[in-house]
Parts: C-alpha cells; structure tokens; sequence
C-alpha cells in the first residue's frame, strides 16, 4: 500500500522528467504516448501512412536480449498463414546452438510451447542461403514457410536499410512475419530519439515493403514443404510471437 501511494505522489504517468526529449519527440508527430511506471517503460501509437502501429520500450521479454528493448508492431494483409523471420546471424547462430543443446544433446523430442517462435522456426523453416540473402549474407539469416514472398520481401529497400545498420553484425534484431503481424524486436539499453528513429525508420521500410509483396500465397510454388525436423505435435506452426 506505501508503495502504491509513493507511486501516486511520485508523478503521474507520462510527467515532464520522464524521457523529456522522447515525449517532444512524439509530440511534435502527435503521436500518443504513455508513460509506465512498473516495469519502467513507455508505450507510443504512431502511424505509417495509414497504418497504425505501436511502440514499446522496456526491460526485455526475450531471454536473447539483456536489459533494454525496443518493440515495434503493427497489422500487416497479408495471409494469417504466413511465417517469415529475418535474425541478424550472430544471434542466429546463438540460438542454433541453444536449439541443439536441449534438444539433440538433452534427447528433448518435443520443443515447449514456451520456447519463443524465433527459436522453434529455426528447425520448422526452410533458410534462405546465402546467394539468395545477397549483400544481408554475413550480416543476417532469413527463414519462413514461403521462400518466394521471403525474397520479394528482403529485396530493394528493406535490403538496404538493413545493410546499413550501425553493427548489424552483432547487435540483437528480430523482424517476424506471424499471424497478419508484422514485430521487431531489438536490443535497446536506453531510448535515445537517435535509437528509436532508426528503428521506427527500418520498421516503416520493412511495413512498406511487406506491403508492396506481390506473391499469391495460396500457389503450392508459394509455400514451404519441408518437414520439421521434430514430430508434427512438437509445436504449433500458427504461435505467434508474444
């Protein structure tokens, strides 16, 4: 209860000391932006055109991201079947390791559903290689259950703004395609308006270029075959990233 009134005296969400230059910043856009005490944090809605997406930043929900980290996400029309993940290849390679551990060298059968998409997709998924990720292939891997509509969506712009990230190489990036949603996820220790219009930017362009993705899901040339290298009850295909 002491709590709860220090807390109340303490300011009201969204008071002038908190991120001063990150509310101008969504002020000046008008942009809505709330301010969350516990966990310490905030959440912004903005647009992209006309498509309305939401922004958080806070202590991670991710195990493969320490302290800080940004989240972006907004709906995308595209099939509810649709899959795809973009993962720069350090943490790639990070998790593939993770994924062999527990379940090669564990002789774990079965992936838990609490085990996060990014993970479960690298062994369900086909992966783009390397002469089709082009200028992205030292810097990033690419997976999803339509390699066609994976392509289109990595080439031209999105490429670019990805290649020129400062430390793609190493820093903790997520772009996922689940459920008609389109999400990013990325290591942020603390919200700079530097840092987040760099990822509000590289959202913006991977939105527009999902959007621009000309591909009939519905065609069999569209969609994965591969099997899963675990038993077809091991996971569900359609968990979204939480």
């Amino acid at each position: 209860m002491l709590a709860s009134i220090k807390r109340l005296f303490d300011g009201a969400p969204g008071a002038a000391d908190d991120w001063p230059e990150v509310q101008a910043w969504a002020r000046q856009r008008q942009w809505s932006l709330r301010i969350v005490r516990e966990p310490r944090g905030f959440a912004i809605d903005g647009c992209s055109g006309s498509t309305p997406w939401r922004l958080e930043w806070g202590p991670s929900q991710r195990s493969y991201i320490h302290g800080g980290e940004l989240r972006l996400r907004a709906d995308l029309g595209v099939p509810r079947e649709l899959q795809s993940l973009l993962i720069n290849r350090e943490l790639m390679e990070s998790m593939e390791r993770d994924v062999f551990d527990r379940y090669v060298e564990g002789v774990q059968t079965r992936i838990d559903t609490d085990t996060p998409a990014e993970m479960r997709w690298l062994v369900m998924y086909p992966k783009l290689a390397g002469h089709e990720l082009k200028a992205l292939r030292d810097s990033f891997g690419a997976l999803g259950n339509s390699k066609p509509w994976l392509q289109e969506w990595l080439g031209g712009d999105l490429s670019a703004a990805l290649a020129s990230l400062p430390r793609a190489a190493a820093e903790p990036l997520v772009l996922i395609v689940a459920r008609r949603r389109l999400s990013l996820r990325t290591a942020m220790a603390e919200p700079t308006v530097e840092a987040l219009q760099r990822g509000v930017q590289l959202f913006d362009c991977a939105l527009n270029a999902a959007r621009q993705v000309a591909i009939d899901f519905s065609e069999a040339a569209a969609a994965s075959t591969m099997p899963s290298l675990f038993p077809a009850t091991a996971v569900s295909a359609e968990s979204p990233p939480r």
